[in-house]
C-alpha cells in the first residue's frame, strides 16, 4: 500500500498541513527573512517582467555579432527612449484628463447617487420577486465594488512602498540580462543522472511558459489599448486616454480584467449627459476589440501556450485577489502555470519510472 500514489500523496498532503501548522506556531522567528523577502519581491518580478520583454530584442542583436554588454546598453538606451518619449507625449495629456477627472469627480459622485436614488425608487414598483432579485445583483455588485476598491487601495499601497525600492529592478534586470544563461545550470548541475535531466527539462518548460505568457499577455494587452482608445476618440467619450491607459494594465488580467477596465468607461458615458447612446457607444466599441481579441490576437500571438480553462483562471484570479489583493492577481495564473509545468514533469517522470520497471520485469 505504500507504493500506491493515492497513499503516497495522502502523506504529503498530512505532512505539508503539520509544516505549515509549526511554522505558523513559530513564524516570529522567520519575520526578519519575510521583510527582506517582500522588499525584494516586486523588484524582482518588475525586473523578469522587463527580461522577458526585452530579451527577444537581445537575442537578435546578439544575432547580429553585438557583445553582451553591447546589446544591454542599447535595450537599455532603448527603455530610456521609451520612457523619455512617453513622459513628453503622452504624460500632459493624461495629466490634462486626470486633473479634469479629480475636479469633476464631486460632480459625478452626486449624479451617480441620483442614478441609483432614481433605480431605488423604481424598484418599490416591480413585483416582489422582481425585488428580490434586483436586491440581490445590488448587493453582489457592492460586495464585488468593495473587494475591488481594497485590491486597488493595496495596489496603491504597494506602489507607493515599491517607488522607494525601484533602485533595485535596474540590478535585477541587467543581472538577468547578463547572467540569464547561467541560472539553470546552477540548479540543474546540483543533480546527476536522470535526475538533472529532469531538472533541466523542466526549468526548460517554466522558461518557455514564463516567456510565452508575459510577451503574449503584454503585447494583447497594448494592442487591446490602443483599440479602445481609437474607439473611444471616434465615439468621442471623455478621459479616452485615460481610460485606455487603464485598459492597458486591467487587461493584463486574463477573462476578468476586461470587464473591470469597461466598468469606468460606461459610468463616464452615462453621467456626461445621462443619454444611453454613450453608453451602447462605449459596449459597442468594447464589443468589436474583444471579438477582434479573441478571434483575431490572443490565438495568434498566445496560441495553447497556458492551456488553462477559463473557469480554472476565473476562480484562481477570485481566490488571488482575496488571498494577495492586486498583485496576487496579477501573478496569479503565471505561478498557476508553473506549477501545473512542475507537476505535469512530475507525472510523466513517474510513468517513464514505472514503464522501466515493467518492462524490466
Amino acid at each position: 500500500m505504500t507504493k500506491k500514489l493515492w497513499f503516497q500523496v495522502g502523506v504529503g498532503i498530512l505532512l505539508a498541513i503539520l509544516i505549515i501548522k509549526y511554522f505558523m506556531e513559530i513564524s516570529f522567528l522567520f519575520a526578519p527573512v519575510v521583510i527582506i523577502i517582500k522588499a525584494i519581491i516586486l523588484p524582482l518580478l518588475l525586473g523578469g517582467v522587463l527580461y522577458y520583454m526585452t530579451e527577444p530584442i537581445q537575442r537578435f542583436l546578439e544575432s547580429r555579432n553585438i557583445a553582451r554588454w553591447g546589446s544591454i546598453l542599447i535595450i537599455l538606451a532603448g527603455l530610456a527612449l521609451i520612457i523619455w518619449t512617453f513622459i513628453s507625449i503622452i504624460g500632459p495629456p493624461v495629466s490634462k484628463q486626470v486633473n479634469n477627472l479629480v475636479e469633476n469627480a464631486p460632480a459625478l459622485a452626486e449624479d451617480f447617487e441620483d442614478t441609483v436614488d432614481k433605480v431605488m425608487q423604481l424598484e418599490y414598483e416591480l413585483p416582489e420577486s422582481l425585488q428580490g432579485s434586483i436586491d440581490s445583483a445590488v448587493n453582489s455588485l457592492q460586495t464585488i465594488a468593495v473587494n475591488f476598491g481594497k485590491w486597488i487601495v493595496q495596489f496603491l499601497q504597494s506602489f507607493f512602498q515599491a517607488m522607494f525600492l525601484l533602485v533595485l529592478v535596474p540590478f535585477f534586470f541587467i543581472f538577468m540580462l547578463k547572467d540569464h544563461e547561467k541560472f539553470a545550470p546552477i540548479i540543474y548541475n546540483l543533480f546527476s543522472g536522470e535526475r538533472r535531466e529532469w531538472v533541466k527539462k523542466t526549468l526548460s518548460d517554466i522558461d518557455n511558459v514564463l516567456r510565452s505568457y508575459i510577451q503574449g499577455q503584454f503585447l494583447i494587452s497594448t494592442i487591446l489599448a490602443v483599440l479602445l482608445f481609437i474607439g473611444y476618440k471616434i465615439i468621442g467619450l471623455e478621459y479616452a486616454l485615460l481610460l485606455a491607459i487603464f485598459a492597458l494594465f486591467m487587461n493584463l488580467i486574463p477573462f476578468i480584467g476586461p470587464w473591470i477596465a469597461v466598468t469606468p468607461a460606461l459610468i463616464i458615458a452615462y453621467m456626461d449627459n445621462f443619454d444611453l447612446k454613450p453608453v451602447i457607444g462605449v459596449a459597442i466599441v468594447t464589443l468589436v476589440v474583444q471579438q477582434i481579441e479573441s478571434n483575431l490576437i490572443t490565438p495568434n500571438i498566445m496560441g495553447k501556450s497556458l492551456d488553462i480553462h477559463p473557469l480554472t483562471v476565473i476562480t484562481i484570479i477570485l481566490a488571488a485577489g482575496n488571498i494577495a489583493g492586486f498583485l496576487g492577481i496579477i501573478v496569479a495564473i503565471p505561478t498557476y502555470a508553473v506549477g501545473k509545468v512542475i507537476v505535469r514533469n512530475i507525472y510523466e517522470q513517474r510513468r517513464k519510472i514505472k514503464h522501466a520497471a515493467t518492462k524490466n520485469v
